[in-house]
């Protein structure tokens, strides 16, 4: 279910209470076909206590690459939007149970998802013309979550040469079922551990 909602508003933050979300998905999968690590373990704890008491957990961290991404998404959706002729609505949230997404938006049938860099890091993507394999499950979970036939990795650097300063990157949903089958299966593994942690708990 689509529910039209802004990001980072209490209302929104309500709605991702105990559900595994995109920006949590790399913790799930990290060691597919062995053990959960220490993060996914930390992640069930979390989760099994908003699940029982309703109550966000992990507070409001932020550092200055998140302070810049906030300021500088508006200023790159703007420029996907110059770029490829589209106009970006609201990403809102996708409320699938125990799981859910919130993409950045959505431009015509397909998402995107947008990652403000450093130098360093916008030039690897430039040079290698991909995306950084640390946001390759939230991609691909995001495009799952939503049902959509794509979705658009940007990363964007204000202190890159204007013509330079976007890059996009997009994935095809039928370029990875077995990815699907592989979230599919480690949530049901995670989704026993939540299980037994919330036993523990309560």
């Amino acid at each position: 279910m689509w529910i039209d909602i802004q990001q980072n508003e209490e209302a929104w933050f309500d709605l991702r209470l105990g559900k595994v979300t995109g920006s949590a998905i790399s913790k799930v999968m990290a060691n597919f076909g062995k053990a959960f690590g220490q993060p996914a373990k930390d992640l069930a704890v979390n989760l099994a206590i908003e699940q029982l008491t309703r109550v966000r957990q992990g507070g409001s961290y932020s550092d200055a690459h998140m302070e810049r991404g906030h300021i500088e998404e508006p200023i790159a959706r703007l420029a996907y939007e110059e770029e490829y002729f589209v106009d970006v609505t609201n990403g809102g949230f996708y409320d699938n149970g125990l799981t859910g997404c919130s993409p950045d938006g959505h431009p015509g049938e397909g998402l995107i998802e947008i990652k403000s860099a450093i130098p360093s890091i916008h030039y690897e993507r430039i040079r290698k013309d991909t995306f950084d394999s640390g946001h390759k499950w939230q991609l691909i979970f995001n495009m799952k979550e939503a049902k959509k036939p794509w979705i658009d990795f940007v990363s964007y650097c204000s202190a890159f040469p204007e013509q330079t300063r976007l890059f996009v990157k997009r994935l095809e949903r039928d370029d990875f079922k077995p990815e699907y089958k592989m979230i599919d299966d480690r949530l049901g593994e995670f989704f026993n551990l939540l299980e037994t942690v919330k036993k523990r708990i309560y």
